[in-house]
C-alpha cells in the first residue's frame, strides 16, 4: 500500500465524534492565549484556570454522582470515561496545576502541547485501546509539534539551553501521549499526564543549568 493510500485509510478511521473531540480539545488553546496575547496578567490567568477547573469539577460531580445525562457527554467522552473523571476535566486540572506551579515560559508550552500537540497526534493516529501505544510516525509528529510550540517560550527565557529544555519537554509529552498505562483498572489519561510531564522535563534541564527560573 502506498503512503498516500495509507494516509487516506488513517483519515477514514477518524469518526465524526472523534473529530468533534479533537476540535473541542484544540479550542482550549484560547486559554493560554489569554496570557500570551496580554489580555490577562499571569496572576489573573491563574485565577481563570482555577475557575474553569472548578466548573469542570462541578460538571463531573453532577455527571458521575448525581447522574446528569446530557447528550453532549455521549459525543465527547469515550467508553472508559463513562464511570471515571472525563478527559475534558483532567485537561483543565492538569493545565491549571502547571500554571499554578511553574513559571510562564514552562507552563504555557506545557499547556500548548496538550491543546495543540495532542489533537494533531490524535487525528494522525487511529482509534486504539487505552493500553496500546501509537505508531512511530504519529509519535514523531507529536514531538515535532511539541518542540515547535515550546521553543519560542523556552529559548528566549533560557538562551541556548532553551533548545535542550524544549526537546526534553517535547520528548516527555510525546511519551505521555504515546502510551496510556492502566493502573488498577484506571486509565492514566494523557490529558492528565502531558502538561506535568512536559513541565517537569523542561524544569529539570533548567534546574541543572540554572539558565532560567522554574517558578512563577
Amino acid at each position: 500500500m502506498s503512503s498516500a493510500q495509507s494516509d487516506v485509510g488513517v483519515l477514514s478511521e477518524v469518526s465524526e465524534s472523534e473529530l468533534k473531540r479533537r476540535l473541542v480539545h484544540a479550542s482550549g488553546t484560547g486559554l493560554p492565549l489569554l496570557y500570551v496575547l496580554g489580555f490577562v496578567s499571569w496572576e489573573q490567568f491563574g485565577l481563570v484556570m482555577l475557575l474553569v477547573s472548578a466548573v469542570a469539577a462541578i460538571l463531573e460531580f453532577f455527571r458521575l454522582v448525581v447522574g446528569l445525562d446530557w447528550g453532549i457527554y455521549d459525543e465527547l467522552t469515550r467508553s472508559y470515561e463513562q464511570t471515571n473523571v472525563a478527559g475534558y476535566a483532567l485537561y483543565m486540572f492538569s493545565m491549571t496545576a502547571v500554571v499554578l506551579v511553574f513559571a510562564p515560559h514552562i507552563a504555557i508550552p506545557a499547556a500548548l502541547m496538550l491543546t495543540i500537540g495532542d489533537p494533531v497526534s490524535g487525528l494522525l493516529g487511529t482509534t486504539r485501546e487505552a493500553d496500546e501505544s501509537k505508531r512511530l510516525r504519529t509519535l514523531g509528529a507529536m514531538f515535532a509539534v511539541c518542540f515547535a510550540v515550546s521553543a519560542p517560550f523556552l529559548v528566549p527565557a533560557a538562551g541556548p539551553v532553551g533548545w535542550a529544555a524544549a526537546a526534553a519537554a517535547a520528548l516527555a509529552a510525546t511519551a505521555a501521549d504515546g502510551f496510556k498505562p492502566v493502573i488498577a483498572s484506571y486509565v492514566v489519561d494523557d490529558n492528565l499526564s502531558i502538561p506535568p510531564a512536559a513541565a517537569l522535563a523542561a524544569s529539570a534541564v533548567l534546574a541543572a543549568t540554572g539558565a532560567a527560573p522554574l517558578f512563577g
